[in-house]
């Protein structure tokens, strides 16, 4: 995730960062204006269209169509931030109750073994569900000091959600924690499981086809019809105009996609890797 002081406006507006949308959009930018540049050419100097020419109505069209664009986009990046922000939120979640499952654990169990073991699973937790997520894959995984083996080919959060359920519950039968103590961590336990589905269903339910692909050729239609009614009110001034427009309508729908899955490895996604590590930590401080 990109880390920036907000309040830095030069920076913003004359750093280009490698996650800016520029930078991806400059091939499509060339050829937008030089798309434009040959239809001004065409009308200018070739057919020489004059003023009462019916293509200068087209300019109808955009003031019709540009109100709806600007309802889709606005309405594309709400819908995207949510993702974003309901991932954050989610993972948030799952800070607090890895907290709080090794506040409630570090007070009831009195022996070292059972502490090594819940000091190891929790963050390990969060560890998998990071790769999980992310898609990362190996063969096996070992837990150091732990007689513990993940199968990458199964779903590997269940079978960590699974050790650590396992072993509250030999604690139980041991007679080390109560029948209220095990109810007390129950709400815990169940919330990394409840984490877990919320996080995949954000990656697993795209935005619609259909809806991604009718925005992207409304904003490409739009465009390339420009040229034809600017040209009488611009002349050649109408390559910048028309690049700067392009860049704005796709950017925003760059951003879009780029922030609807906020588990993957771009820029501006979570920093989910930085989260699992700072579970670790303060589970390892409490317990």
């Amino acid at each position: 995730m990109v880390q920036y002081n907000p309040k830095d406006w030069i920076t913003f507006i004359f750093k280009f960062h490698k996650s800016d949308t520029f930078r991806q959009l400059i091939p499509l930018m060339l050829f937008i204006g030089f798309y434009s540049g040959i239809i001004c050419y065409m009308e200018m100097d070739y057919f020489k269209l004059d003023e009462t020419s019916h293509v200068k109505g087209i300019s109808i069209m955009h003031t019709t169509v540009g109100f709806v664009l600007s309802l889709l986009l606005a309405y594309r990046t709400n819908t995207a931030y949510d993702r974003w922000w309901e991932g954050r939120k989610l993972w948030g979640a799952l800070v607090n109750n890895s907290r709080n499952l090794a506040i409630k654990l570090s007070v009831i169990l009195q022996e070292e073994k059972d502490r090594h073991f819940f000091r190891r699973l929790i963050p390990g937790y969060a560890s998998i569900l990071q790769k999980h997520l992310t898609n990362e894959e190996s063969a096996k995984v070992l837990f150091e000091d732990l007689d513990l083996e993940i199968d990458h080919q199964k779903h590997r959060p269940n079978q960590i959600a699974k050790m650590i359920f396992q072993k509250a519950n030999d604690l139980y039968k041991s007679g080390k924690i109560t029948g209220d103590q095990l109810i007390i961590l129950n709400s815990e336990l169940q919330s990394f499981t409840d984490v877990c589905g919320a996080c995949e269903r954000i990656k697993n339910t795209p935005i619609p086809y259909s809806y991604s692909a009718f925005i992207k050729k409304f904003i490409f239609f739009y465009i390339m019809t420009l040229p034809f009614s600017f040209a009488f009110t611009l002349g050649y001034y109408v390559i910048p105009v028309v690049i700067f427009i392009f860049y704005v309508l796709a950017s925003l729908e760059l951003i879009a996609e780029e922030i609807e899955d906020p588990f993957g490895l771009d820029e501006n996604d979570l920093p989910i890797a930085k989260i699992a590590s700072n579970i670790k930590k303060h589970v390892e401080e409490l317990l």
